[in-house]
């Protein structure tokens, strides 16, 4: 291999790996109101379409990852994948857990979860394809989409874990735990799904092309389960939201900001990108270890 060629590849910080496990934590959501961001709906609802996406998307990601086992010959990464799929099980369990809750507050999140379940299990779901060429294809298309939102998800996970305005906003605590508890481990876990992408096919055209799927869903699902919880929020009288708001929002410190995550595109595409680049395994560890949820979880395994 030519140097010009290695200096092309991703660059993994191997001091940024760690074994996962999964953390089974619950929560109690009596005390939690509707907007857990005080005088902030659109951002909590902002926040609050994770609660619709993520039951259906984990649970996809997981149906996936269970087909393409066979496909890891390296034991270290079929360790990691394991973990992966412990982790992301939970997540899916811990905010399906919130959603009625939502419906005893007045809004029923049903007709919008209804579309995310057909999008990831018809849309994206298995495929009627013959054995071979064609349904491997689709397989490693999967595994390329998901590296591609799991680019996103430890993005957002980065961004909660050093959220300080919700903290100076006074965001409801249990809430918090949650995204921070589910941010940490994005984090955490960063670089399973791109090293599964390398390792089963790792073609750059693959890459790029289920990025730009990806990124076009997760902003139409993103926005739509915004509109749906400011349009269907019992407590407002003319919710809305706009991309202007979630710019504001973003200014505000209550949301990413627009030109962190326009900034985090090339950084994906980059022939050098690597997740353990991104993100501080440290930190999320930290919150780990003094997250509510988490110690309880532990001392429960215990």
């Amino acid at each position: 291999m030519s140097n010009k060629h290695a200096a092309r590849l991703p660059r993994p910080v191997e001091s940024e790996r760690i074994p996962l496990k999964a953390r089974k934590v619950s929560f109690s959501w009596e005390d939690t109101p509707l907007h857990w961001v005080p005088g902030e709906p659109f951002a909590t609802h902002t926040m609050n379409v994770l609660h619709l996406l993520l039951p259906a998307g984990e649970r996809w990601f997981v149906h996936v990852y269970k087909q393409v086992l066979p496909y890891i010959r390296d034991e270290r990464l079929r360790a990691d994948v394991i973990g992966f799929i412990g982790q992301e099980a939970m997540h899916s369990q811990a905010h399906d857990e919130v959603l009625p809750h939502l419906r005893e507050l007045g809004l029923d999140p049903t007709p919008y979860t209804a579309q995310v379940d057909w999008f990831f299990e018809k849309l994206l779901g298995d495929r009627t394809l013959p054995p071979g060429r064609a349904r491997r294809w689709w397989l490693m298309e999967r595994v390329a989409i998901i590296a591609a939102i799991e680019h996103y998800t430890a993005f957002l996970g980065d961004w909660i874990l050093n959220a300080e305005e919700l903290d100076r906003r006074g965001a409801d605590p249990t809430m918090l735990d949650l995204m921070r508890w589910h941010g940490a481990e994005e984090v955490e876990h960063r670089s399973v799904a791109f090293e599964l992408f390398l390792h089963v096919d790792g073609s750059y055209r693959r890459r790029a092309r289920t990025w730009a799927t990806a990124f076009t869903a997760l902003v139409f699902l993103w926005q739509r389960g915004a509109r749906f919880f400011m349009e269907n929020d019992p407590t407002l009288t003319a919710g809305r939201a706009s991309f202007k708001d979630f710019y504001l929002s973003g200014k505000r410190g209550v949301l990413p900001s627009t030109g962190d995550m326009l900034k985090s595109i090339p950084r994906y595409l980059s022939r050098t990108y690597h997740p353990s680049q991104e993100g501080s395994t440290e930190q999320a560890v930290a919150y780990l270890a003094s997250s509510p949820a988490a110690t309880a979880a532990e001392r429960r395994a215990g």
